[in-house]
């Protein structure tokens, strides 16, 4: 299994962030952990395996005093199996992270850093609303280095208003010049209800050209594997064995538990002839709500979606495509009881004809093209309702 923690707590909420989070609160901090705490016991018993990765996410988890993130994990793996994990993460702020933090850290077993660097660029990063300037990036990856962490990622974005190729490339080449284990590029999408989405609906400020867009994807392409990053995922690129074992779980349908506000749970609830039968648990969105279930322990009353079979490999179809290495024919047989070809060949068959899909050592992944056009592959998936 795998283990998710949001920390909804932040300096300030970005223009684009859609994500639950709140205005930093030292008072509410302490309680907040707590009541994390409170929830993982009353949710021990969806624990059906030991935790192979841990994620902190936000937010901002590096707003935490060293001494709060020291008795909180502490206290979380008296509560939780944690003996194995292989991968912990921490998201952190270039803005908020310091020597003590990153001591406190690597003292508890944390180590991955993900760092959201988003654009070398310091107009671009006051127009996202933003609390780091570059230098900031710089120095948090100085203190990384100086305390012998080498496995940490920095985030980029790409398609932001007023970015230019120039101010992309830049922000590549400064990214690979700090030499992270990992690299995640992702394209802005303007999420309805934040103070960007509203300032691109007034026409205040607006987007780069799609055709621009799709040339910032295919230049971090190119300079990343030029620099040594495979991509291994639609927006991730790695250097050797350094790929996010946590995030490869999640598109590998890895039963997953979220503990916190908004966090989202999976569990694999059984195995039939039909196929997979999963259910998903979500947290209250809201910080009062959140916490008013967990000290009235109804942690058994979370929203539960129940996934069907069919449902489910559909899931196995849109997330394993992300991947570069696609869906092997066994693995989608193991989970699911059913030969892709019987569930999904026509289409199959249609995509690669038309140049979409390669059909290569018994698995099934998209081309170049295919990425580019993904959301329309997984439509025609969708049509399936054997």
């Amino acid at each position: 299994m795998e283990l998710y923690i949001h920390i909804p707590f932040c300096s300030r909420k970005c223009e684009y962030c859609s994500f639950v989070s709140f205005p930093q609160s030292e008072n509410r901090i302490p309680e907040y952990l707590e009541t994390v705490l409170m929830e993982a016991e009353q949710r021990i018993r969806e624990v059906t395996e030991p935790f192979t990765s841990v994620y902190i996410g936000g937010g901002t988890p590096s707003l935490i005093l060293p001494s709060l993130l020291d008795s909180f994990i502490h206290h979380l793996k008296v509560i939780l199996p944690l003996e194995s994990i292989q991968e912990f993460t921490i998201e952190s702020n270039p803005g908020t992270l310091t020597e003590d933090f990153i001591r406190t850290c690597i003292a508890l077993g944390i180590n991955r850093f993900s760092l959201g660097m988003q654009s070398a660029d310091n107009g671009i990063l006051k127009n996202l609303g933003r609390i780091h300037s570059y230098a900031d990036v710089i120095n948090s990856v100085r203190l990384l280095n100086q305390l012998n962490v080498n496995n940490y990622n920095l985030d980029l974005m790409f398609g932001i208003p007023s970015q230019t190729m120039e101010i992309w490339t830049d922000t590549l080449n400064k990214a690979i010049s700090l030499k992270p284990a990992h690299i995640s590029a992702y394209g802005l999408i303007p999420e309805e209800g934040t103070p960007l989405f509203r300032a691109l609906q007034s026409g205040v400020t607006s987007l780069p050209s799609p055709d621009l867009e799709r040339d910032m994807y295919d230049t971090a392409l190119t300079m990343l594997e030029k620099a040594g990053y495979r991509q291994y995922e639609i927006s991730n690129f790695a250097r050797e064995n350094r790929e996010c074992i946590h995030n490869i779980g999640y598109w590998d349908q890895t039963p997953y538990m979220g503990l916190g506000v908004s966090a989202a749970s999976m569990q694999i609830i059984g195995k039939t002839e039909n196929g997979l039968n999963c259910v998903r648990k979500t947290n209250p969105e809201t910080l009062d709500g959140y916490m008013l279930l967990v000290k009235n322990h109804e942690s058994d009353r979370l929203h539960t979606d129940f996934i069907s079979p069919e449902e489910a490999r559909f899931e196995t179809m849109m997330l394993a495509l992300r991947m570069n290495r696609g869906i092997s024919e066994s693995r989608f047989f193991d989970l699911h009881r059913i030969h892709i070809d019987d569930c999904y060949g026509p289409s199959l068959k249609k995509m690669e004809e038309n140049g979409l899909m390669i059909h290569q050592d018994a698995s099934w992944k998209l081309t170049r093209r295919g990425m580019d056009i993904q959301n329309s592959i997984l439509l025609d998936f969708m049509d399936y309702r054997g």
